[in-house]
């Protein structure tokens, strides 16, 4: 069993103190106050509470860092400290419509020398309803609370459950969605779209999933499952195959076995 670091251990009472306050809301859903933060996006009261609450928290644990959040953008912290990168409720749709399938998600990243941000080194996903915790050090793997995570060993694509985000209004572009979809749907066991990223990288990471496919992912979407995923030995490449998936914002992610095959069906889609 992995004993929790200093740092995880900071990030872990955080989530679960914006975690308990987001279970309350979510008993309450119908009483939300809602206001609109774009096309089809709506931003709840709860997720600006949740997001306060780790800001506090991580603000007093390491008061030197910077922040990268969703609702508050980006604080800056002293030259050359890390930062936090955090999706305070990620799902948010599914929270405002009583869907039980959203997570917090924190990861740190170091600041590179010279300017920029380099590695995320630590990461946690939470989902307060199911208690599950899901959380990874670089090079100390990924976790489950105190079980070691790996991803799936299967090889064979007609057995393969995979994930996606489905493009919606004003995100995303559909043609192209539909374009990969059409070839990999005949190929596979299966695919789910449960609307919540950084639960997708975590399950695929567990071995819930096989593969993951998505695109116009924000780095508070994916910055603490990447890490989860690579250390339980899954595998991330964009659309092409290459090593730009935060640039380009593609993310097509499998086990080892998996990759080439998945990758074979993208790469004809968007011939």
């Amino acid at each position: 069993m992995a004993a929790l670091s200093g740092l995880l251990t900071v990030m872990e009472r955080a989530a679960r103190k914006a975690g308990s306050r987001l279970r309350r809301d979510f008993g309450e859903i119908e009483h939300l106050q809602v206001s609109p933060k774009g096309p089809a996006d709506f931003v709840s009261k709860a997720d600006q509470r949740a997001e306060r609450t780790l800001y506090d928290e991580l603000l007093k644990a390491r008061p030197d860092w910077g922040f990268l959040m969703e609702e508050a953008g980006e604080i800056e912290g002293a030259p050359g400290k890390p930062r936090w990168v955090i999706d305070p409720l990620d799902g948010t749709s599914n929270f405002l419509h009583s869907i039980p399938h959203f997570a917090i998600s924190i990861a740190a990243q170091e600041a590179k020398p010279g300017g920029g941000w380099g590695d995320v080194t630590t990461a946690l996903v939470y989902q307060p309803l199911t208690d599950e915790s899901f959380w990874a050090e670089k090079g100390r793997g990924a976790w489950l609370h105190d079980r070691r995570l790996r991803v799936s060993s299967r090889r064979n694509l007609n057995e393969a459950l995979i994930a996606t985000g489905i493009p919606y209004m004003g995100h995303g572009d559909f043609a192209q969605w539909s374009k990969i979809f059409g070839s990999i749907a005949p190929e596979v066991a299966g695919i789910r779209r449960f609307g919540a990223a950084s639960l997708d990288l975590a399950w695929l990471a567990a071995g819930r999933y096989d593969g993951f496919w998505e695109a116009d992912l924000k780095p508070w979407d994916v910055a603490a499952g990447l890490l989860i995923l690579k250390e339980a030995g899954g595998f991330v490449t964009d659309f092409r195959g290459g090593d730009k998936y935060m640039a380009r914002s593609e993310f097509l992610a499998t086990n080892d076995a998996l990759h080439s095959k998945l990758h074979k069906l993208v790469a004809s889609a968007l011939r």
